[in-house]
């Protein structure tokens, strides 16, 4: 996929010096970040039965700069800013995933009035690291969620049966879901079962092996009350959802299908039980048109945002 630069209804400004203020911040008060966090205003609320749209924004911190074709289509702050901007503009996204620096940039920014925060936890795991498995926590802790008034936490679980640092991710893991448990915080759990393909870690998206994934990941911890899934769309989705009673959010990835063709996937999961809505990154950030706002705005017309009476469904 080769990519095209925002659309001319997208951009917010061309101006390399758009952003510098940030640095001035970050250099002569750093506590304007702790302030801009504690004034934010909150999310509303999760309802039962309205799906939930977070855009996702913490590759960089992995390594993982590539779309597409491009290796580095994701290096300029600057632009990813842009883009970040355009879609949070959306009323219908709910929130966002990102890693302590976004985080805090959008936060400087007032970006975040009124959504979801989560925030990315575990991203030692470089792209292409030798021990790319051994996936340490080294972003967001659950105090420094809390404190920043966060929804929750992130953590990408990768399950490795050839590769003994498997042990050591899915301890961590059980760890920070029961630290973010106690402070009443979501811990969205992304699992797969991984392999290592001629040096590279490659995820096993086979129905089978998403729906082991899903066993192994959800008996982490010693409460699943704060539990969430975060997993991939694929073949046989009915049976994948079946696996699980949490509440689960879709990954959007970056996508070998036409556009098209992902959104129609993500339309027909959407449709299945517990699925509570999408969080996706790249695919919309960087759609192949340029045209942010419009992946966005398609992607946002695929989720339920009406809340169903309860008592009247279980009546039925």
């Amino acid at each position: 996929m080769t990519l095209t630069p925002l659309a001319s209804n997208n951009a917010l400004d061309d101006d390399p010096r758009r952003y510098a203020h940030l640095s001035t911040i970050r250099l002569e008060d750093p506590d304007a970040i702790a302030r801009a966090a504690k004034a934010r205003r909150r999310h509303p609320g999760l309802k039962y039965g309205k799906q939930n749209f977070i855009v996702a924004a913490d590759h960089p911190a992995r390594g993982a700069l590539a779309v597409g074709s491009d290796p580095v289509a994701m290096a300029d702050r600057r632009q990813l800013l842009d883009r970040l901007q355009i879609a949070l503009a959306n009323p219908d996204v709910d929130g966002v995933l990102a890693s302590p620096d976004i985080m805090d940039d959008l936060l400087l920014l007032g970006a975040l009035e009124g959504k979801l925060v989560f925030g990315s936890m575990n991203r030692g795991g470089l792209a292409g690291l030798v021990n790319e498995i051994d996936d340490r926590f080294t972003g967001h802790t659950a105090a420094a969620l809390e404190a920043l008034g966060a929804d929750g936490g992130k953590m990408l679980t990768r399950i490795c049966l050839g590769d003994p640092d498997t042990v050591a991710t899915l301890e961590a893991t059980a760890k920070a879901i029961d630290s973010l448990a106690e402070r009443k915080l979501i811990a969205m759990v992304e699992p797969f079962l991984s392999v290592r393909d001629n040096g590279r870690v490659r995820n096993d998206l086979s129905t089978d092996a998403v729906i082991k994934s899903i066993a192994i990941a959800e008996g982490l911890g010693s409460t699943s009350a704060y539990t969430w899934m975060k997993l991939p769309v694929v073949a046989d989705m009915e049976r994948v959802m079946a696996a699980t009673t949490m509440p689960t959010v879709l990954l959007g990835g970056d996508p070998d299908s036409s556009q098209d063709e992902v959104f129609a996937s993500w339309h027909a999961a959407l449709a299945l039980p517990g699925v509570q809505g999408l969080t996706v990154g790249r695919t919309l950030l960087y759609p192949a048109d340029g045209d942010v706002a419009g992946a966005v705005a398609t992607a946002a017309s695929l989720l339920n945002h009406t809340t169903p009476n309860r008592t009247e469904e279980v009546s039925e």
